[in-house]
């Protein structure tokens, strides 16, 4: 490897699937994502986890060989995410989680970021006294109309920090789209307390990506009028 950054890293214990690089949100840590790495690669994805280096992660991403390779973003992390897959980074799609629309903003409070107790903890934990960098804004519309990957976006429905209406306004452009929501969610939409159904989410759009199609449905539903009984 070339790159300067060397990242947190969690790799299956068998069969590797795919390549994930996660680049953190403001002041975060790799430590923050230790159960999202752990349950991913438990399914069978590496994930290198970076402090808030995108270009880093980028040039890493860039020259592993097992694909699909997925650039992952959470809070400003998002927003380079972004940028790199509007220029071009050598990826498959990209991830981004909790986007933060507004640049300028101050860093949340840990209650405005989650209300999963042990994410409470981890926070706390992995509390840093370095000074905050301030988020890169999001690209502009132009730029984010010409990104050629799918991109899966991840965000709360009760984040007070980037409404979620302003998230759908702001990502509209992005030709090939698609937003999870995580109902009643916060803003660390990887580790509230719906983490682990945004993790199966995930990897099942991981599995459709992989399969070549990410709009091709691998399982369905079917929903059966209940019969009533004498």
């Amino acid at each position: 490897m070339t790159t300067t950054s060397s990242p947190a890293l969690w790799t299956p214990p068998a069969r590797v699937r795919g390549t994930l690089a996660l680049v953190t949100g403001r002041g975060e840590r790799a430590g923050v994502y230790e159960r999202f790495g752990r349950r991913l690669s438990a399914d069978g994805y590496i994930v290198a986890v970076f402090d808030e280096d995108a270009d880093a992660a980028s040039a890493w991403l860039s020259e592993t060989a097992d694909t699909p390779r997925v650039l992952v973003g959470s809070d400003a992390g998002a927003s380079a995410v972004l940028r790199l897959v509007a220029q071009g980074a050598s990826v498959e799609a990209a991830v981004v989680a909790g986007t933060l629309v507004d640049a300028e903003l101050d860093l949340p409070s840990a209650e405005e970021r989650t209300a999963c107790p042990l994410h409470l903890g981890v926070l706390a934990a992995e509390a840093t006294s370095v000074d905050v960098a301030r988020a890169e804004p999001l690209p502009a519309p132009a730029d984010l109309a010409a990104i050629d990957v799918p991109v899966l976006a991840i965000h709360g429905g009760a984040d007070a920090v980037s409404p979620l209406p302003q998230l759908i306004d702001a990502l509209r452009a992005v030709p090939d789209l698609e937003i999870v929501e995580t109902v009643d969610g916060l803003h660390d939409a990887l580790n509230d307390q719906s983490h682990r159904s945004v993790a199966a989410a995930l990897v099942q759009w991981l599995e459709r990506l992989r399969g070549g199609d990410v709009h091709a449905a691998i399982i369905r539903t079917h929903e059966t009028a209940a019969v009533a009984t004498a």
